[in-house]
């Protein structure tokens, strides 16, 4: 997965603008970022990355937020730290949200492979190895069910 990086304190209002709220979820993910980087909405890819420094997801607990990046194709939010309601709507989305300290050592392009249980993110470019938080195993279980409401309604039919 390539990275997309941004740094500090990005807010929701950069993911999901709030011009576009009473748009659907496919206009609001076409201005995603723009404040920050114009070309991003357009450019990312499935499977992408996107990193983020301190405070990533500040602001608003608008979820659509993290659902503007997942409809974009975004795979994972990597950042040195989250805002907790943020956090939350990302996993509750399926879209995994990972801590890391080191997040900063990633620069933008660089290829990635994210072991999110183990707590290991491979930056393929540099050949490094950063250490991360292990995301727990209950909440990889929701993410790869879809998300929170999916993940329910599969524990419900058991």
């Amino acid at each position: 997965m390539k990275a997309w990086v941004f740094g500090d304190n990005i807010d929701t209002d950069a993911m999901a603008p709030g011009r576009y709220m009473k748009s659907g979820i496919g206009e609001i993910a076409k201005h995603c970022m723009e404040s920050i980087s114009p070309a991003f909405a357009s450019a990312v890819r499935k499977g992408d990355a996107v990193i983020g420094g301190r405070n990533f997801g500040m602001g608003s607990s608008r979820e659509q937020a993290p659902e503007a990046l997942r409809h974009l194709g975004v795979a994972v939010l990597v950042a040195q730290s989250f805002a907790g309601l943020f956090y939350r709507n990302a996993l509750n989305l399926g879209l995994p949200a990972v801590v890391c300290l080191d997040a900063k050592r990633i620069r933008p392009g660089d290829l990635l492979r994210i072991d999110f249980e183990k707590g290991k993110i491979e930056n393929r470019t540099k050949g490094e190895v950063l250490d991360c938080e292990p995301i727990p195993s209950h909440l990889m279980h929701m993410v790869r069910d879809g998300g929170l409401l999916p993940h329910l309604e599969k524990r419900l039919k058991k």
